[in-house]
């Protein structure tokens, strides 16, 4: 009876596949769980299984994204509306079903993993994705990743989106027009992502994200690279940054209920994860500063990528960059004990910009009024230490449009005026912090302790400051408050934190210039309130 009842739909699932162009030559598994993954992904000797419990994988060479690897197919669906250039390269269809017949010759002579699952907590805005990759650990990681359908939803499942994973597949330039082996196509009147010649999951999840930033401010919808947590009170609220800025770290909070750690969607309704899970960045992580993530790398159905394993006792070290810096946990958002089940809350209250200064310029808290959020939501500073890139011996200005360019299909402007309406129609009380330096630049001065951080993002968000007297910082103009519960008075004034007040000033004017010549490329598309908002001249 059971051998009968599943034949018809393993020849549905052939169908579906062969619809896609795929015919598959080896076995295929569809909608596996994390023990069926595990197993099979022990067998093929994909990773080792850590001490307690995690699955480590390593994806060297590629131990992080490849930005110059991705595409857009040129054609009508997509055409005038993508901002085409550094960040969104064109490929013609023609390299691109070149790639694709690749792609499926390649898969068909593969053992396969096929996983479908959704994007968008909120029923509205929720496209299925189905993805197939020839690796169970990858299958893993979007299981982790994206939102798990239910067995009801399986049975009726019909893929939006499809994603062919040849991490093993190089491309050739000359034939398939990539400017390497490694490719991130996506190809939006046919619905299909391709990416190959790398290893990296990362990969993966970003290039969802990169659809939906397509797709969703179409709808009305802000699509944001942000985390996003609630208040006891229900209140929302959102962190934007750049990897390194803190943005999951401060989101998992154990006085908060975290709803995503970093993408999200901001419709009529309310904001909404995209996701159903957390991609972690662990390195020199701690069990005191960062308790929820640390328990998450020691659990079963974690994704551990390019941790270092001890080979022995398989106990991992999450102090050692031995392999990259970009050492990542990719695990369900329920291993956070305090999360939002839905993955939706109301609209925010309060937006945080996070920046990882490394000039010690910025105070490690400040007030913005909404032309200054606009500003420095299309700035998205933050400044790379020495060590974490090959060549950078000294802090290095980093401005990632929206705080998150490299997914962004459409002009700045579209994301930029979205959330303006955004914050006026709701009243949102923006935020700057400085999760960075403070008395001096990095190798001078000392980066400011988790501990005040949250300290004071705890104190904005719950309203404590909204009468706190302010002083303004005299370069940016922000406002800052002078007493925070709990923080230093002195902490709060950067340039009085500096042994040399004229050395800090040259530095500040250093970083102003930065701003401004970053700035130039928005100044002639946004309301001269925002453009006044930046660095005093």
């Amino acid at each position: 009876m059971t051998a009968r009842a599943a034949r018809p739909a393993e020849g549905k699932r052939a169908s579906a596949l062969e619809a896609a162009g795929l015919v598959p030559q080896r076995p295929v598994h569809w909608n596996l769980g994390p023990p069926e993954l595990y197993e099979h992904a022990a067998r093929r000797g994909e990773g080792v299984i850590v001490e307690g419990g995690a699955f480590c994988a390593v994806t060297a060479p590629h131990t992080g994204r490849s930005p110059n690897d991705k595409f857009i197919v040129r054609e009508a669906s997509a055409g005038d509306d993508i901002s085409w250039g550094r960040v969104n390269q064109p490929l013609t269809p023609e390299h691109f079903e070149r790639l694709k017949a690749a792609a499926l010759a390649h898969l068909a002579a593969q053992e396969l993993f096929v996983r479908d699952l959704f994007a968008g907590a909120d029923p509205n805005h929720r496209f299925g994705i189905r993805f197939v990759t020839p690796n169970a650990w990858h299958a893993l990681f979007v299981y982790n990743m994206f939102l798990r359908p239910t067995p009801s939803d399986l049975a009726s499942f019909a893929p939006a989106w499809t994603v062919l994973h040849t991490p093993e597949l190089n491309a050739d330039p000359a034939l398939h027009g990539t400017q390497s082996g490694t490719f991130i196509v996506v190809h939006f009147a046919q619905r299909t992502i391709l990416i190959g010649g790398t290893r990296y999951a990362g990969e993966l999840k970003k290039a969802v994200f990169t659809i939906l930033n397509y797709l969703l401010p179409k709808r009305g919808v802000l699509s944001m690279h942000c985390s996003a947590n609630l208040g006891r009170t229900g209140e929302a609220a959102l962190f934007f940054g750049l990897s390194g800025t803190g943005k999951t770290t401060l989101s998992a909070d154990p006085e908060r209920a975290l709803i995503g750690d970093d993408e999200h969607g901001w419709s009529d309704l309310g904001v909404f994860n995209f996701e159903g899970g957390c991609y972690a960045k662990v390195i020199r992580l701690s069990r005191e500063g960062e308790p929820e993530i640390f328990a998450a790398t020691r659990m079963f159905g974690t994704v551990l990528e390019n941790v270092v394993v001890d080979p022995v006792t398989r106990a991992i070290d999450l102090d050692s960059a031995e392999i990259t810096e970009n050492t990542r946990a990719s695990y369900p958002i329920h291993y956070v004990p305090n999360h939002v089940p839905g993955g939706m809350g109301g609209h925010p209250s309060h937006l945080v910009f996070l920046t990882c200064d490394a000039y010690g310029v910025f105070p490690p808290l400040a007030r913005l009024s909404p032309a200054q959020a606009m500003y420095h939501f299309l700035s998205g500073y933050t400044a790379k230490v020495a060590g974490t890139e090959r060549g950078v011996t000294e802090p290095k200005a980093t401005f990632s449009t929206c705080f998150g360019a490299p997914f962004l299909p459409l002009a700045p402007n579209v994301y930029a005026a979205l959330l303006g309406e955004k914050i006026a129609q709701h009243g949102v009380q923006c935020w700057l912090v400085n999760t960075g330096w403070s008395g001096g630049p990095y190798g001078v001065g000392e980066r400011i302790r988790l501990g005040l951080t949250r300290a004071m993002v705890r104190a904005a968000l719950a309203g404590t400051l909204d009468r706190t007297p302010t002083a303004p910082e005299p370069v940016f103009g922000l406002e800052v408050p002078l007493q925070v519960p709990g923080i230093p008075d002195d902490l709060l004034l950067p340039r009085g934190t500096w042994r040399d007040p004229a050395a800090y000033d040259a530095q500040a004017a250093r970083l102003a210039q930065m701003f401004r010549q970053n700035f130039e490329q928005f100044s002639a598309h946004v309301h001269a309130a925002v453009r006044e908002a930046g660095p005093a001249r």
